[in-house]
C-alpha cells in the first residue's frame, strides 16, 4: 500500500445540520491491485511525512483523481490545509512554512 492523499472521516452532521469535521485520514492505493482505500493516521506517525503526502496529493494524475472520485473519496485540497495543519500540530502555522 502506498500513501497517494490524505481525507476527512465523514462525521455525519451537528444538531443544526453543519457537517462535522472528521479526524484526518491517510488514502492509500494497493501497488498490486490499485485498490484504494483510507486509513487512520498512528499515533506515531511522523507529521512531517504526512504533510509531504498531502503536497505529493496535489499532483496526482487525471486517472488517479478519477478513481479517488469515483470510490466517493474527498481528497483534500489548499483549502483544507489549514485544518491538516491545526490538526497535526493543534495550531495553525505560518503560511511560509515548508516542509
Amino acid at each position: 500500500m502506498e500513501p497517494i492523499g490524505l481525507t476527512f472521516k465523514k462525521e455525519g452532521f451537528d444538531k443544526y445540520g453543519k457537517p462535522r469535521q472528521g479526524e484526518l485520514m491517510v488514502i492509500h492505493q494497493c501497488q498490486d491491485c490499485g485498490e484504494i482505500s483510507i486509513n487512520r493516521l498512528a499515533a506515531d506517525d511522523n507529521p512531517q511525512v504526512v504533510l509531504k503526502i498531502f503536497e505529493d496529493s496535489q499532483k496526482l494524475t487525471k486517472e488517479l483523481l478519477i478513481k479517488i472520485k469515483a470510490e466517493n473519496i474527498k481528497l483534500l485540497t489548499n483549502k483544507d490545509k489549514e485544518e491538516i495543519q491545526t490538526q497535526l500540530f493543534g495550531r495553525k502555522l505560518d503560511k511560509n512554512y515548508r516542509i
